[in-house]
């Protein structure tokens, strides 16, 4: 009894086919959750450095009076819009919103950012008003935009309970006379 059993082990143990497959299949669907997850990352942290990059190249249009010939709302958003070069439909999830602040009195802008909301009529600004000369400005926009890979870890991580990815970029300025 003992010797068949050692037969049959033995037996079990010689073939080695299909031995990497079994590890393949185990490990290939963890890389590649691994994988997808920091290209998702990745794109995040890109479409967050573009939106910073084209607010502070906007502002600095802004401040030296150059390329904006009237600062209002649209002709902002679309100049952050023209900058930003990896988010798609720019100007349908993009939202401003620009205070004049009292450099003596704390910052009063709203805690939670008025992003764009697909789902819901379109909502007029919270508050954009230009100020007078040497008038110190707060200037911050809100997008809103599908994660590339909704199912990884990291698209569910970096979206928010829409299921849509928010980022947010705040900047200061003053109003030159």
């Amino acid at each position: 009894m003992i010797r068949k059993a050692l037969a049959y082990a033995a037996r079990f143990k010689r073939p080695e086919e299909g031995g990497v497959t079994v590890e393949f299949a185990l490990w290939f669907p963890l890389y590649m959750f691994f994988i997808l997850g920091v290209i998702e990352y990745s794109l995040v942290s890109i479409q967050k450095a573009m939106l910073d990059r084209s607010m502070d190249l906007v502002v600095r249009d802004i401040r030296l009076g150059i390329n904006l010939p009237d600062f209002g709302h649209d002709s902002i958003k679309n100049a952050i819009c023209d900058n930003m070069v990896v988010m798609q439909k720019c100007s349908e999830n993009l939202q401003l919103e620009m205070i004049v602040q009292d450099p003596y009195a704390g910052v009063n802008l709203p805690l939670v950012p008025d992003c764009t909301d697909r789902a819901e009529e379109a909502k007029p600004v919270r508050e954009f008003s230009n100020g007078g000369s040497n008038a110190l400005m707060i200037l911050r926009a809100c997008a809103k935009f599908d994660p590339l890979i909704p199912t990884t870890a990291m698209g569910r991580a970096v979206s928010g309970d829409d299921g849509l990815v928010t980022l947010t970029a705040t900047t200061t300025f003053v109003q030159e006379p």
